[in-house]
């Protein structure tokens, strides 16, 4: 069964929900009376989060203070991973394994890993990139360079995917699976900008102690490799836990305790390595010579808002308005740093993934952003996975942590334009050939 829920004053979000736990499913409508502000938004966005999945998780948990982003963001990410599409659920949180692991990222490997048993996903994909039908295979390749070399990026690699003779792709199923792996890469550096990852590294890597290779569900599946003392469905548990909401309206501040059952909570820490290929492919300094051999992408030849909107909007109805809110919300946030330093980072990192605006005056990066600051946004644009936690600024200390969260906010999603323009400018070339 399922319900419709909205909030006053907000803007449409999620349209239904499963409502599986009746004292969330009420506190929910409780919440809907007492939202009457923007800030107030953010605890019924955790509690749509908690009747989606279960769980609020901890990138939502960080994006809280800026809960018009939140919301978007999460519009969003349900669309692409759970809404109507070319390609099946499983698929979906397939690719999104494969986008993560380019990154070793262990905090979204597991939880799309989770999430793809819960879409019907056969367990013994998770034992590694071999072990997946060959059509996902093939996004190996677009996937590593899209990771970290978007500007390689070239008509020959969409028309390798869409003419691979039976296991083809379709061009609907291909735009989907792109955006899949351009939303999972960027959050990665969402992830380890935020420090995210850290508690789940080291778990991903040796569970209970086991080797770095075993994954739990290997277990639940008989496979023979597997010891003895760990051939158990431990991975599936059910369990009652008491989640505290605090819930500000106005003045007064109120504190919820729910006691909540999970029906089944998965665990899953697969190595990420076992679902990449080429691991020493990697970021590569963007030349600053010869720049026509290495297809710089200028602003003015291809753009977001005249040529990758109207394109990806077309061959994947609405996900362009969705994109483009994104875009638009992480601007336009309020925030202590300017427009001109806003757009300083925004522009710092296109450039250092070869992307030119020739109405632009680059001296204003070196002159609003510190030196420190454009080595963290670079490192957590680019190869987040290297420096796993990078050292933030000096300058940081005095900012609050929403400030600091907006930064990141504003490097996930100029490095997610940054790929998608680089992902639809191959498609435009192939379409036209």
């Amino acid at each position: 069964m399922t319900k419709t829920i909205s909030s006053p004053g907000a803007r449409p979000t999620f349209d239904t929900f499963p409502t599986t736990n009746q004292p969330v499913v009420c506190l929910f409508w409780f919440l809907q009376v007492m939202v009457n502000s923007e800030k107030e938004r953010v605890s019924l966005l955790f509690m749509k989060a908690l009747v989606s999945r279960g769980s609020v998780d901890a990138v939502s948990q960080q994006m809280a203070s800026h809960p018009q982003y939140l919301e978007s963001f999460l519009r969003t990410q349900h669309y692409i991973l759970h809404m109507d599409g070319p390609l099946p659920l499983p698929y979906r949180h397939y690719i999104a394994i494969m986008a993560a692991a380019r990154y070793h990222c262990s905090y979204l490997v597991c939880l799309h890993s989770a999430q793809f048993l819960r879409a019907g996903g056969d367990p013994l994909w998770l034992q590694g990139l071999e072990a997946a039908p060959p059509r996902l295979r093939l996004l190996d390749h677009i996937n590593k360079v899209l990771a970290h070399q978007p500007w390689l990026t070239a008509c020959s690699h969409i028309q390798s995917l869409l003419k691979a003779g039976e296991q083809c792709w379709s061009l609907a199923e291909l735009v989907q699976a792109v955006v899949i792996l351009a939303h999972c890469h960027s959050l990665c550096s969402f992830v380890f900008g935020c420090d995210t990852d850290s508690d789940l590294a080291h778990l991903a890597k040796s569970p209970n102690g086991t080797p770095p290779t075993f994954c739990p569900f290997d277990a639940a599946n008989g496979n023979a490799n597997v010891p003895q003392s760990l051939r158990q469905p431990s991975e599936h548990i059910t369990r009652r836990r008491v989640t505290k909401f605090v819930i500000v309206t106005g003045l007064v501040t109120t504190s919820l305790f729910l006691d909540v059952e999970d029906e089944e909570e998965m665990l899953c820490f697969a190595d990420p390595s076992r679902f990449i290929t080429d691991p020493d492919f990697c970021y590569q300094e963007f030349a600053r010579r010869d720049e026509d051999h290495l297809q710089v992408l200028r602003v003015q030849d291809y753009s977001w808002e005249v040529h990758g909107f109207s394109l990806i909007n077309r061959l994947y109805s609405d996900i362009g308005h969705l994109l483009d809110d994104r875009f638009r919300s992480v601007t336009s946030l309020p925030s202590l740093h300017s427009a001109d330093l806003k757009r300083a980072i925004w522009n710092y990192i296109h450039y250092v993934l070869g992307i030119r605006y020739d109405d632009y005056d680059y001296v204003e990066v070196n002159q609003l952003l510190e030196r420190d600051l454009k080595l963290y946004i670079k490192a957590v644009a680019c190869f987040p996975d290297v420096t796993k936690t990078p050292v933030c600024p000096l300058s940081w200390t005095l900012l609050k942590a929403s400030e600091r969260i907006h930064v990141n906010l504003l490097i996930m999603e100029a490095r997610l334009q940054a790929e998608l323009l680089y992902a639809l400018r191959a498609i435009t070339r192939y379409m036209i050939a």
